[in-house]
C-alpha cells in the first residue's frame, strides 16, 4: 500500500509487525536508504542485517521468505536488504506475502520504478506492503533538509549558510551527509555538544565553495566555459556524482536568475537587484552571479529551463543513457552562455 512520509517513518521507526516488506524506490536513492536505516535503527545495532540482491533473489525465489521467517543463531533480531532490485524478485516477494509466518522485516531498495512495474503494483495493492517514493528535494525543502541534517550532527547553521550548501550539493542527501559529518568534525560538534558553522567555516573545507563538488561546474555552465564545464563533468564522474545531482543544482542557479531577472525586467538595474538581495546570496559568488545575470536573457532562461527538465525525465527513464543526456545537456547550455556574452 502507499505511505505517506509520515506513515512510513513511523512504521519504520517502530520495525511495524504489521509489514512485511517496506518498498523504498525512487530517484532519489540515497533518500530510500536514508530510511531504510530508520528500520536498522529500530531493531537494534546488534540485529543481524541480511543482504540479498535482485539476481540472488531471481535464481532462488524461496530464500526471502526462508530469511524472513528464520530465527538468528544468537536469538536475537534480524532484518533483510535486498539491493538493487526490481520486477526480478516479484516471484520471491510474492512467496513472502503468501508465507504464513515472516517475523522479520524486510527492506526493499528498488530504485526508479516506472508506473507499469509489477513489482510495484504489487506493493501498492497488497496491506502487508509498505511502499514509499523517495525525490530529490528542491528548493526550500533542500534548505530545510541540510538545516535537519546539520540539527542532527549537533551544528547550528544560519538558513542563508544552509541554503548555499544545498545549492552547491544540488540537494543530494548524500552528498550533503558527507559535507555535514566533514563540517562536524572540523568544529568538533556533536548533538550533545553544539558547534557553529558559517560561511567561513565552509570556505576553509571547500564546501560549497567554488571548489565544492558541484559549484564549479555551475559557475562554468551558466559563465559559457564549455572547457571548463567538460573538465568538472570528468572529475564529478571520477567521483560517482552524475545525473539528476547535476541537474539539480544547476536548476537551483537558473531558478534564482530567473527570479533576479525578473526584477530586471521590471526596470531595476542588475547592481540594484545585486544589492537587493543581500545575504540570500554569498558574497563571494555574488561577482559571477552579476555577471551571469547581465548574460542570460529571460528567453534563454525559458528555454534552458526546458532543457534540463527533458533531460531529467530522460535520466530518470533510462539510467546511464539518461546520464549522458545530462552532461551533453549542460555542454550544450554553456555553449550557449558563451554565445549569450
Amino acid at each position: 500500500m502507499k505511505a505517506q512520509r509520515n506513515q512510513i517513518e513511523r512504521a519504520l521507526d517502530t520495525a511495524d509487525p504489521a509489514c512485511r516488506l517496506f518498498l523504498l524506490y525512487g530517484p532519489d536513492e540515497s533518500g530510500s536508504r536514508a530510511l531504510g536505516q530508520r528500520l536498522a535503527k529500530a531493531v537494534g545495532g546488534d540485529a543481524e542485517r541480511i543482504d540479498l540482491t535482485g539476481a540472488a533473489l531471481k535464481a532462488d525465489p524461496a530464500r526471502l521468505s526462508d530469511e524472513a521467517a528464520a530465527i538468528s543463531l544468537f536469538g536475537g533480531a534480524r532484518w533483510i536488504r535486498v539491493e538493487p532490485a526490481g520486477d526480478e524478485i516479484m516471484e520471491a516477494v510474492s512467496a513472502l506475502l503468501e508465507a504464513p509466518s515472516a517475523g522479520n522485516p524486510v527492506v526493499v531498495l528498488a530504485g526508479a520504478l516506472r508506473k507499469e512495474s509489477k513489482l510495484l503494483k504489487l506493493a501498492l495493492a497488497h496491506p502487508a506492503v509498505l511502499a514509499f517514493a523517495s525525490y530529490v528535494p528542491e528548493g526550500r525543502d533542500a534548505d530545510q533538509l541540510v538545516l535537519q541534517l546539520a540539527r542532527e550532527a549537533g551544528l547550528r547553521m544560519r538558513p542563508d549558510v544552509g541554503r548555499r550548501l544545498a545549492g552547491a550539493t544540488g540537494g543530494d542527501r548524500a552528498l550533503i551527509a558527507r559535507e555535514i559529518e566533514k563540517l562536524a568534525l572540523y568544529v568538533d560538534a556533536a548533538p550533545d555538544r553544539p558547534g557553529e558553522i558559517d560561511h567561513e567555516a565552509l570556505d576553509a573545507l571547500g564546501a560549497a565553495s567554488e571548489e565544492g563538488d558541484l559549484g564549479r561546474l555551475v559557475g562554468a555552465v551558466f559563465s559559457g566555459r564549455p572547457d571548463a564545464v567538460d573538465a568538472e563533468l570528468r572529475r564529478l564522474a571520477g567521483e560517482g556524482i552524475e545525473g539528476v545531482a547535476l541537474i539539480r543544482a544547476t536548476l537551483r542557479r537558473l531558478l534564482l536568475l530567473a527570479e533576479l531577472r525578473a526584477q530586471v525586467a521590471a526596470g531595476a538595474s542588475v547592481d540594484a537587484v545585486m544589492a537587493g538581495a543581500g545575504r540570500a546570496l554569498f558574497w563571494k559568488e555574488k561577482p559571477e552571479i552579476a555577471q551571469q545575470l547581465a548574460r542570460w536573457t529571460p528567453h534563454a532562461i525559458e528555454t534552458a529551463l526546458g532543457r534540463l527538465a527533458e533531460a531529467e525525465r530522460q535520466v530518470k527513464a533510462s539510467g546511464t543513457v539518461g546520464a549522458v543526456a545530462v552532461s551533453e545537456e549542460l555542454m550544450a547550455i554553456s555553449r550557449h552562455a558563451a554565445r549569450l556574452g
